[in-house]
């Protein structure tokens, strides 16, 4: 069964959809690939929902500092290959960075580069799948879903010392 949660965040609202497999997506407000409503399940309160509530509260706990990792249970729909970049985004450590090329070249082909950054830009599990890792070869803000800005938040979050070239346009 599909059901969402929706709960504030630094970001704004933040829309969380899980079923029966594990948490499917979580979505900023004016996220580019954002769905319906309609199309998200019922609304539940974290309380009814084991998914939706630890999502949230690992959510919470990694804008509180306290949490590098996220161990909910994921079930995201995509293709094989959305799969493999989505597994190595999760393998970028909290508050570094990589490339398209390089993690292009993670996964066995640097020319791929643009095929990563599709997959990457499809990512429907903002902030725990860590899309927002991913910059510009030149070490650019450049694609998220969920706007720039959010993302350079992101990453001085992770890393107050990052520096990268904050191209914002």
């Amino acid at each position: 069964m599909l059901e969402h949660l929706i709960f504030d965040s630094p970001l704004g609202l933040l829309t969380a959809v899980a079923n029966d497999a594990g948490l499917q997506a979580v979505y900023m407000a004016e996220h580019k690939r954002r769905p319906a409503q309609e199309t998200m399940g019922g609304r539940v309160a974290a309380a009814d929902s084991a998914v939706l509530g630890q999502a949230a509260a690992e959510l919470a706990e990694y804008f509180a500092g306290s949490r590098h990792q996220f161990s909910v249970r994921l079930a995201p729909l995509g293709s094989p290959f959305q799969h493999r970049v989505w597994a190595a985004l999760r393998a970028i450590p909290f508050g570094e960075v990589r490339s398209y090329g390089e993690l292009a070249a993670t996964l066995g082909d640097e020319s791929m580069a643009q095929a990563v950054g599709s997959a990457n830009g499809r990512n429907p599990i903002s902030i725990i799948v860590p899309c927002h890792r991913v910059v510009g070869a030149d070490g650019a803000l450049v694609g998220y879903a969920g706007g720039l800005d959010r993302k350079q938040f992101l990453l001085e979050l992770e890393n107050p010392a990052w520096t990268g070239t904050e191209a914002l346009f």
